[in-house]
């Protein structure tokens, strides 16, 4: 957790500065102090004067205030502080910190600091995605910067990308991770040496050459566990079903789109350590794809014959090179701990995640997941969070788990 912990949230100028007075709001929920730079730029999206009634702090924006400089500020205000947290950092100040430029006071405590940085970048989708912004990032991260990437969706500009500011539960978790009692993953890179292969996302199964039976699955939860895996040290396989997700940094990313193309995939990254299924795969699909597209008559409607595809965690999980360690999901609309409890009796995995997926509950597609933790012990029910603080608790219950295996 935060508690205790100094933030210095910088505040950069961009559409998504909004944002940053609501991650105020819930750091000092979470019992954290908070101080704020705005840059020029963010004064016109936000007022110092609400910063500070968030913050209960004063709001600092001149690199010269000569009271402050008097006890050299910047300084003062980069050291004392135990995170450094940019939100959102624009492709302007993401450039000043690869080019290590000081020319106002947020560059310059960025600069002068010896203290974690945590940047969450919110730009047009064409700006994250030109190669001087990729290039910052690759030079950031070199330089031991952490980044939340941001995700996609509609921006205000109208256009449709990556480039969104990521949601403010994820930012919280990240933020967590590196000052709020690291995470044993984190912390200590246990699955170091190791080989993680997750699965994510839906699949696409099809009836013609335009049509397809999918489901829901937007991909989130599967990603978020192959960068905890990542983070923990592991080298990992991520094989994809169709999503609007980016590839994650560093990850081997596997791409496809059927339920069979997953098993081919998954078969082909053994041997592994881990195998996480967290993949929505479609239970059936049409014995026969036309080539084309299905015509539309007035006759009736075409009928569909469907064949079973294989169940992939069942087959990884009795295979002679099964992993150490198989996990499985189970989304389910009723009967959760009843269906999940079935599952991993029948699929023969170590764990398995249940969730459920009801109407309401929006885990598919949405930020964060309610799930129950099923294994040989029984269940432990973990409360709502951040699609990425499960994965992050779900890759240390495995790590706990291949040390206790080691016996």
């Amino acid at each position: 957790m935060l508690h205790h912990k100094n933030i210095l949230l910088i505040v950069g100028g961009g559409i998504a500065a909004y944002k940053a007075l609501e991650l105020i709001r819930r750091l000092r929920a979470q019992g954290a102090g908070v101080r704020v730079i705005l840059t020029h730029a963010a004064t016109q999206f936000v007022t110092p004067l609400s910063a500070s009634s968030l913050s209960g702090e004063k709001v600092y924006t001149d690199l010269f205030s000569l009271t402050d400089e008097a006890e050299i500020g910047h300084i003062r205000l980069s050291r004392e502080a135990d995170l450094l947290l940019v939100v959102p950092a624009t492709a302007d100040l993401m450039a000043k910190m690869a080019t290590g430029q000081a020319d106002d006071l947020a560059s310059t405590v960025l600069l002068a600091t010896d203290k974690p940085i945590l940047l969450a970048p919110s730009m047009n989708v064409k700006m994250w995605e030109h190669p001087a912004t990729k290039r910052n990032v690759v030079a950031l991260r070199g330089d031991g910067v952490s980044i939340v990437h941001p995700v996609e969706g509609e921006m205000a500009c109208g256009e449709y990308g990556c480039g969104r500011l990521a949601e403010i539960p994820d930012i919280l978790s990240a933020a967590e991770r590196l000052i709020g009692g690291a995470p044993m993953t984190m912390a200590t890179g246990l699955l170091k040496g190791k080989h993680v292969v997750v699965t994510a996302g839906p699949t696409h199964e099809p009836i013609d050459s335009v049509r397809y039976i999918a489901n829901r699955s937007s991909g989130k939860q599967g990603y978020a566990i192959a960068e905890a895996a990542h983070a923990a040290g592991a080298r990992v396989t991520l094989i994809s079903g169709p999503t609007n997700l980016a590839a994650p940094a560093n990850i081997d990313v596997v791409p496809v789109t059927t339920a069979l193309e997953m098993r081919e995939a998954a078969f082909s990254a053994l041997p592994a350590d881990i195998f996480i299924a967290t993949a929505a795969v479609a239970d059936w699909r049409p014995k026969r794809a036309i080539t084309g597209k299905l015509k539309k008559t007035a006759a009736s409607a075409p009928e569909l014959v469907l064949t079973e595809n294989p169940d992939i965690l069942a087959e990884i999980s009795r295979s002679d090179a099964r992993p150490g360690l198989v996990v499985g999901f189970a989304a389910e609309t009723d009967d959760l701990l009843k269906h999940a409890a079935s599952k991993l009796a029948k699929k023969g995995c170590d764990f398995i995640v249940a969730n459920d997926v009801s109407e309401g509950t929006n885990v598919m597609g949405g930020d964060e997941n309610t799930v129950h933790f099923l294994s040989a012990h029984g269940v432990e029910s973990w409360a709502k969070s951040s699609k990425t603080d499960v994965a992050r608790r779900l890759i240390e219950r495995c790590v706990k788990a291949l040390i206790e295996k080691r016996g």
